[in-house]
Parts: C-alpha cells; sequence; structure tokens
C-alpha cells in the first residue's frame, strides 16, 4: 500500500454545497469553500471510537452557519 506521508486533498458537493476534504498524516479536515475553518478529526479519535467526539462533531457541524 502507498503510505499516507503528504496532505491529499479532494473535492466533494455534500447537498449542492462545495467541500474541500483534507487527509493527511494528522488525520481528516471537512472545510466549506472559502472558509478556513471546519471539521477536524485525528485518527486516533476516530480509531478509539469515543462517542464524546461523535457527540461533539455534531453539535460543531449544526452551529456552523451555511
Amino acid at each position: 500500500m502507498t503510505p499516507l506521508d503528504k496532505p491529499l486533498r479532494r473535492a466533494i458537493v455534500i447537498d449542492g454545497t462545495e467541500y474541500t476534504l483534507l487527509i493527511d498524516p494528522d488525520g481528516l479536515r471537512l472545510t466549506q469553500k472559502g472558509r478556513r475553518n471546519g471539521v477536524s478529526v485525528g485518527w486516533k479519535d476516530l480509531v478509539s471510537g469515543d462517542a464524546a467526539l461523535a457527540k461533539a462533531l455534531q453539535a460543531s457541524v449544526g452551529d456552523e452557519p451555511g
């Protein structure tokens, strides 16, 4: 397999809104196009299955204007 040693960026459209997905050695970040802040999830948080993380992630997405 190819190691993830540098950032990988991809564009995605969700419900008609454009986002940028950044995958790097630290984790994932989903940002609405034209904005600086987005939702970030570290790899350790993702594999731990932390329920509090899922709740915080849902709350942060719900609070974002747009």
